[in-house]
């Protein structure tokens, strides 16, 4: 977490350096606003503590001139001469906080804890928008979803709360990301929360927040993805997998529009968009006592199910296409050409991954045949091999004594020497193709013994 301290004083930044490095935070400082401006530019600090009186330009001056440069980032003001009036206007020009000098440790912490909650938030989306990639709408002219576009457009421009269905990997977290950017909330944060990643014991403190000290580790107050999405949408993914603590505080929140972070007292008033996802029969789960029945009403105003990709194998050759050319723009991915027998031998699989298990299917091809033309040979050497499909099965099924281990490292030798034929040797590039660092690509080849380090 980067902070940088732009402040004239060089005992303060000094105190401030020695308090924040002493939490785990990295620091840049500077004395001067034209300094302060060049530092964030090389630094690209999360926070940005601003003293309000400056020699040169003015921190009120700079303001305006940081958030045109870093939109989003929060900047906390600091003075110990200002009026209410300069207080109003540096919030007014888009300050996050106001902190009166002299200052104080706790203060400080528990200031900066709120703003990199902020900053925490417009990371969720920014990351969320990046993963899905601009061009990553749902791709398909089938029946079947054009049922769940033409719904999608009913609602979004509504408040209403819709649970989505469907097998994993249909694309449920697409459709809600397509729900709120057809909204009028499309401005807002988009939050996503995995119900069934995080522990039991720390969903309430991730949705709701909590106070300093409501538990163990709990040392300074933290707001949660509700808090995080105000005045957008909250994506609760998962939603089947909450606990009976979580569902209850769930529901009072649905119901008031309030909430209590853990430990706390006090109400604070939410304005969130709930959107639900699950590939549970909720209406089961109902029956059996895992699942609150008013809670189910509460999320499923409008219900919303996706079709599995063996109902809508006519989208297949236009998802390939567009999983293709998703990897050509962002990865530099030369697109193999996949001949008519292959579009047939991927037509004919039942695809129990659904879309998630196609795409990586995909991307396995544009690795390992980058630009060559690809048949039913090929893919069938690519795609596992189903229990009862007469295909020959492949070493990780039945039939073959290997550890997981030794399964996994043939399996990612094919990734690597696929990725370094794309980059045509250059281990930085193909480094770059597969996201990960050159270091660390290296220590894989070296253990896999397909190249030495150095």
């Amino acid at each position: 977490m980067k902070v940088l301290i732009i402040d004239d004083e060089g005992n303060l930044r000094r105190m401030l350096r020695a308090l924040l490095e002493g939490e785990g935070y990295t620091v840049a400082d500077a004395d001067r606003g034209d300094r302060g401006l060049e530092v964030a530019e090389e630094f690209q600090p999360e926070v940005v503590l601003l003293d309000l009186v400056l020699p040169g330009v003015s921190g009120l001056d700079l303001l305006p001139r940081l958030l045109d440069r870093h939109p989003g980032l929060p900047v906390v003001m600091m003075s110990g001469e200002a009026t209410l009036a300069d207080a109003m206007e540096a919030t007014r020009r888009g300050a996050f906080h106001f902190l009166e000098k002299p200052l104080t440790p706790e203060a400080v912490l528990v200031t900066l804890k709120g703003a990199l909650e902020v900053g925490r938030a417009r990371d969720l989306s920014r990351a969320l928008r990046e993963e899905l990639g601009p061009g990553a709408q749902m791709v398909g002219t089938s029946a079947a979803l054009e049922e769940v576009l033409r719904t999608i457009r009913k609602v979004a421009p509504t408040d209403a709360r819709v649970l989505i269905t469907g097998e994993s990997g249909t694309g449920k977290e697409l459709a809600a990301a397509a729900i709120h950017g057809l909204s009028p909330r499309k401005g807002g944060p988009f939050v996503r929360v995995n119900s069934a990643a995080i522990p039991r014991e720390l969903v309430e403190s991730e949705m709701f927040g909590h106070e300093k000290g409501a538990f163990t580790g709990a040392v300074a107050r933290r707001r949660g993805r509700f808090e995080l999405a105000h005045g957008g949408t909250l994506f609760l993914d998962e939603v089947g997998d909450l606990g009976s603590e979580a569902q209850a505080k769930l529901l009072r929140t649905l119901e008031s529009g309030t909430l209590q972070r853990v430990g706390g007292r006090d109400s604070i008033e939410v304005d969130v968009r709930v959107l639900a996802a699950t590939n549970r029969n909720l209406r089961e789960q109902v029956e059996e006592g895992r699942f609150r029945e008013d809670l189910l009403f509460r999320l499923e105003v409008i219900p919303l199910h996706l079709p599995p990709l063996r109902e809508r194998k006519a989208d297949i050759p236009l998802l390939v296409a567009h999983g293709l050319e998703r990897l050509r723009v962002r990865h530099g991915l030369p697109s193999p050409r996949l001949d008519e027998g292959a579009m047939a031998y991927l037509e004919e699989q039942p695809w129990p991954g659904n879309i998630r298990e196609l795409l990586n299917l995909v991307e396995r091809i544009a690795i390992l045949h980058p630009g060559a033309p690809v048949g039913r040979v090929e893919l069938s050497s690519l795609l596992p091999a189903r229990r009862g499909s007469g295909a020959a099965t492949p070493g990780y099924l039945d039939g073959d004594a290997r550890s997981l281990r030794e399964r996994m490292d043939d399996y990612e030798t094919l990734l690597l020497e696929g990725a370094l034929r794309a980059a045509e040797g250059n281990v930085a590039e193909a480094a770059r193709r597969l996201q990960t660092g050159r270091a660390n690509l290296y220590r894989r080849m070296k253990r896999l013994g397909l190249r030495e380090e150095g």
